[in-house]
């Protein structure tokens, strides 16, 4: 499974830039709103220290890492809930992700204009906010109308969806997201079909000045207290540093670079990391001589599942799986003498797959 991202934000809040420095493909970054048209992809690896260590123990030809899209979404203006801006367009887009990175200004800069005449990260989140909840509120009025009609006839499954329907309704008209609701699963299943735009998953990505990049400053410590009854994180990224480290080839340049900012590591694996304990996943290796590869799964899948990432006919022909700890392939540096030392584990369909285990599947279709 492939991780998607959506960026979103104000224009003029740095979202081109960031996306440009987090991926090879260039969205234009200019100092005007809409420069970015149409919703850019980015497809980046995502980087593990663990397929390296596995690298120099298998020698495989080829090392596959795994995948995280992000998509660079055209900005945003209070209004664009009712086709303002590039308000359809936008939200639209936000459908199609797995989560959100709602990048919020937190940098003065005088030559960068800001459409609300000024920086206010507070009101930046909630100028979008509050156009995705109103986007929520009409998918949300329109099912309602359905679902009361059916209930009024007698309709026992309607009656039940109508209740649930006017929580979300409240919630929205109240000034809330969806996922605030904190929404059983039975709930959640009632308005799946709505693909709700503040449902989704979001991280706040404080831009911020070079200056301001490890201990934040008083734009990210509003937001901060803004954001803190939702639980959600903030991660600070200097657009501006990332921008400077993707034009760097060299790691140890890479490293120095960092270290002069005091950071031991970019913006980037922060926001991957972040991204990936927000929608709790994790990551198991493949490893043989013809490729070592990462796959993505999430926390809790069982064994037949994280093989039907690599292939269908793996989780329907699933036999059992070969397991093995990173830590026992390090100290045994083989196959064969991991066996001999009694430490690879056959699992069978019910075992829960564990970050970093390197598997081996046996099925038969």
């Amino acid at each position: 499974m492939g991780l998607r991202c959506g960026i979103v934000g104000l224009p003029n809040v740095g979202k081109s830039t960031l996306f440009n420095a987090l991926s090879n493909a260039k969205a234009e970054s200019a100092n005007y709103p809409f420069c970015t048209i149409e919703p850019n992809v980015g497809v980046i690896t995502v980087p593990d220290e663990r397929l390296q260590i596995l690298e120099a123990l298998v020698n495989p030809k080829r090392v596959l890492p795994t995948i995280i899209e992000f998509v660079d979404i055209a900005g945003l203006v209070k209004g664009a809930s009712k086709g303002e801006g590039l308000g359809n367009k936008f939200l639209a887009n936000i459908r199609e992700v797995d989560a959100i990175i709602h990048v919020v200004r937190c940098f003065d800069d005088e030559n960068i204009v800001h459409v609300a005449g000024g920086v206010d990260p507070v009101f930046d989140k909630d100028v979008i906010d509050t156009e995705l909840q109103i986007k929520d509120l009409e998918s949300v009025d329109k099912k309602l109308a359905k679902s009361e009609r059916s209930a009024k006839s007698g309709d026992a499954a309607a009656k039940k969806e109508v209740v649930v329907l006017q929580k979300f309704k409240a919630a929205l008209e109240g000034g809330q997201n969806a996922r605030a609701l904190n929404a059983t699963p039975e709930e959640l299943e009632a308005v799946a079909d709505l693909q709700l735009l503040t449902i989704k998953p979001v991280i706040y990505v404080a831009n911020v000045d070079e200056g301001s990049i490890q201990n934040g400053n008083a734009h990210v410590a509003a937001l901060q207290a803004h954001v803190a009854q939702e639980g959600a994180e903030v991660v600070l990224v200097s657009a501006a540093i990332e921008s400077q480290i993707a034009e760097m080839e060299d790691p140890e340049e890479k490293e120095m670079f960092l270290g002069e900012y005091g950071l031991t590591e970019s913006g980037l694996n922060r926001l991957i990391r972040a991204s990936y304990s927000l929608l709790n996943l994790i990551t198991y290796f493949t490893a043989g001589v013809q490729e070592v590869r990462a796959w993505t799964i999430h926390r809790g899948d069982k064994a037949p599942a994280a093989a039907g990432v690599i292939h269908s006919d793996f989780e329907k022909g699933f036999i059992r799986a070969e397991v093995i700890k990173l830590a026992d392939y390090q100290e045994y540096k083989t196959e064969v003498k991991i066996k001999e030392a009694g430490k690879m584990a056959v699992e069978g369909k019910e075992y829960v797959v564990q970050d970093g285990d390197i598997m081996h599947f046996r099925f038969n279709v």
